[in-house]
């Protein structure tokens, strides 16, 4: 089980000693135009392998990733100051149009997963290339809202007094500003959130809370980032997780952002990539699913559909 990521830098080594601690491969390759980065974080990391799992952890280069089952992209560039949402998209853009190629024609039997933001754009822009060469599209895949539903779950659980792993609820749509909370799915093991009442539970979760949990969770990464510059344990930790699914052949649920398929209900997002639902394996996206959604959610995640096809298009511009 050999796992490629292309970035070193906070996220991509994070990942890497995130995938090291689990356990979930048997190798890790990092690849970054920065050779002796990659080279450092890969010794660094290689010397807490004695504390954890045997896993080989090196640097190499894109021709290194021959053998890989998932190959991760964290690769890009940081928002530069006074630098426009769209500057950034088209630069990652470019980013990806000189990696991404490179990869499919080194590992063309690999899933790749997306973790560069915007992401769902970037996963978009991936399974483009996919497509052009006949590479199967279900085998790309972006982080999406996996993270942002972690927070999410962690955000409730801390709020109730409940162990997060416990509670069941998911942030669909865009990773961003548009992301849609699914509350009336949400249940606390399987007790619907509305009818769930515990004495021992110490706080609660009501429809007059959602307003400020929503912010909580909209404002984690801000906050985060004032306090230390960047985020990285949380969406390393969730690429970790995406990419032991995927090499076990778990058949998990997650929020990762695909190119829908036509979807009763939601056809207008019909080949836009964002999160929804998705089982995942051994071969990427095995099925997506359309979400019980009330009328509310629903017009909300069209909404957020827009956002990322505007996105798309002036990426492409």
């Amino acid at each position: 089980m050999k796992v490629g990521i292309i970035g070193s830098g906070l996220v991509g080594a994070t990942a890497a000693y995130a995938i090291v601690m689990r356990g979930v491969a048997r190798e890790v390759v990092l690849v970054d135009l920065d050779q002796r980065r990659a080279r450092a974080e890969a010794d660094d990391i290689m010397h807490a392998v004695p504390f954890a799992h045997p896993v080989e952890v090196r640097s190499g280069e894109y021709a290194d990733l021959r053998g890989c089952g998932v190959v991760v992209l964290t690769a890009g560039v940081n928002q530069k100051p006074g630098e426009s949402r769209l500057e950034l998209l088209q630069r990652n853009a470019a980013v990806f149009r000189a990696v991404v190629p490179e990869v499919l024609s080194q590992v063309p039997e690999a899933v790749v997963l997306v973790a560069t933001n915007p992401v769902d754009a970037m996963t978009q822009l991936s399974t483009n290339f996919a497509r052009e060469r006949g590479f199967p599209t279900g085998r790309i895949l972006g982080s999406g809202t996996t993270l942002d539903t972690a927070r999410f779950r962690s955000v409730l659980g801390r709020r109730i007094g409940i162990d997060a792993q416990h509670i069941h609820a998911y942030v669909l749509g865009e990773h961003g500003d548009s992301e849609v909370f699914n509350w009336s799915q949400v249940s606390v093991s399987g007790i619907p959130l509305a009818s769930f009442s515990c004495d021992a539970c110490p706080g609660r979760a009501g429809v007059e809370d959602r307003a400020e949990i929503e912010l909580a969770v909209r404002g984690a990464a801000n906050q985060i980032i004032e306090g230390k510059r960047a985020t990285y344990y949380g969406i390393g930790s969730a690429l970790a997780r995406i990419v032991e699914v995927i090499l076990q052949d778990q058949r998990a649920i997650l929020t990762v952002c695909t190119a829908l398929p036509r979807l009763s209900g939601l056809e207008k997002l019909e080949g836009l990539t964002l999160s929804l639902p998705n089982l995942i394996g051994g071969a990427g996206i095995l099925s997506t699913f359309a979400p019980s959604l009330d009328e509310r959610e629903r017009a909300a995640l069209l909404s957020s559909g827009e956002v990322i096809r505007k996105a798309v298009s002036e990426m492409a511009d």
